[in-house]
């Protein structure tokens, strides 16, 4: 145990106010996240997210695909989205998700960023519930901003590193993965949901 561990338990909470985000640190083996990084690359159904601004279609280099406890529909981003049934991998990285934070889950949306000029823009996420989020590969920045002071809490999450927005988080604070030019790998983000 050395002097900061204490710090990565996941029982504090990472915002000022309006919010509770909870950062577990790594919560795999680097040869597990290693390997899970490699087998959701081949085997997961992944798509180009498409939506909708100012009534334009818009698709996206980065890729994403939601799978669940049973096949569903939902729109999101202003489109249509189709749910697939949990691969193996899924519900052994759900299980692990789901004994560090006490929270129990029945979908999740995974987005895969081929290099750091991938993002995602500002946004909050619909779910009432806690959402837990798993990064797999490259380190990324990520990145909340209270919808009215405009305060930001910044991380820097890399492989196996855990962390989970609740409470009143999405009604207060916007998050994003802003771009970067400086990454050259790939990243998968896995987020555990309930819809």
């Amino acid at each position: 145990m050395d002097l900061f561990s204490h710090l990565i338990k996941g029982d504090e909470n990472y915002l000022p106010k309006d919010g509770i985000v909870n950062y577990f640190g790594p919560v795999l083996s680097v040869q597990k996240a290693d390997f899970y990084f490699q087998e959701l690359q081949k085997k997961i159904a992944w798509q180009n997210d498409q939506y909708f601004i100012a009534g334009k279609n818009i698709t996206t280099n980065r890729q994403i695909a939601w799978y669940g406890d049973e096949k569903f529909s939902l729109n999101y981003s202003g489109s249509n989205k189709k749910g697939l049934i949990w691969i193996n991998e899924l519900l052994e990285l759900k299980k692990v998700v789901e004994d560090k934070t006490k929270e129990s889950f029945n979908s999740c949306l995974l987005n895969l960023y081929h290099t750091g000029e991938d993002g995602l823009g500002w946004h909050s996420d619909s779910e009432k519930g806690a959402v837990a989020s798993l990064s797999l590969g490259a380190t990324r920045k990520f990145v909340f901003k209270h919808k009215i002071t405009k305060e930001k809490v910044e991380f820097t999450l890399s492989q196996g590193d855990l962390l989970v927005m609740k409470g009143d988080t999405q009604q207060h604070w916007l998050h994003r993965v802003p771009p970067t030019k400086k990454v050259k790998s790939p990243r998968i983000n896995i987020t555990f949901r309930n819809i």
